[in-house]
């Protein structure tokens, strides 16, 4: 027995608790479940975050589903998206004009895929790279998140499994739109980010949204 070991069975044995083997992770109840448990859960997380939701059926439907969002919230029909999702069929949805890139002052919604989505809290993870600029997620208005359902995973352990090698350069946690209460305690949504937060789930597996 190392060290380290030792030390922390004698912890264990000290305060009568059990302490978790060097490597393994306490996964929460609100971590676990079946698939259609954790999707519920999600869906219900997100939703007491501030975020809105919406399920389609593949790819193909984002186009569509993204410029009848921009059109009940009154929005201007045109974003920025990621790179990475100029796969998506974007003519089926002839009124919504899409610039690949960066965000920039005035973009006032972007467009991007997510690595996953986390059941216990309703967050959604994001990663920089290439054909997934950084500032989609935090510099327009409103942000629209496509996310696969095969990628809503229990835990945070989960989530991060999903992260490729080489490591991005960023990596990013949302939970709901952007919200701050550092000013006399009062809370302020789109202090630091988006004010809206919108998730597209879509049963595709494909790797435009990847």
């Amino acid at each position: 027995m190392n060290a380290r070991a030792t030390i922390l069975e004698r912890v264990r044995q000290a305060s009568g608790f059990a302490v978790s083997p060097p490597g393994a992770a306490i996964v929460p109840a609100r971590g676990r479940g079946s698939r259609p448990e954790l999707m519920e859960r999600f869906s219900a997380m997100a939703d007491e975050a501030g975020a809105t939701l919406e399920t389609i059926d593949n790819l193909a439907g984002v186009p569509a589903a993204v410029d009848a969002w921009l059109r009940r919230n009154r929005l201007p029909r045109r974003a920025v998206a990621a790179p990475a999702m100029s796969s998506c069929p974007w003519d089926a949805a002839p009124n919504l004009a899409i610039r690949y890139g960066r965000a920039r002052d005035g973009d006032r919604t972007g467009i991007g895929p997510a690595v996953a989505g986390i059941a216990e809290t309703g967050t959604l993870m994001v990663a920089s790279g290439p054909t997934t600029p950084y500032t989609l997620n935090f510099l327009p208005d409103n942000h629209v998140a496509v996310l696969k359902t095969i990628d809503v995973v229990g835990a945070y352990e989960d989530a991060w499994r999903r992260i490729g090698r080489p490591l991005p350069r960023t990596v990013t946690l949302i939970t709901g739109p952007s919200r701050s209460s550092d000013i006399e305690r009062t809370v302020t949504i789109g202090v630091h980010g988006p004010l809206r937060l919108h998730i597209i789930l879509t049963d595709a597996a494909d790797a435009a949204t990847s």
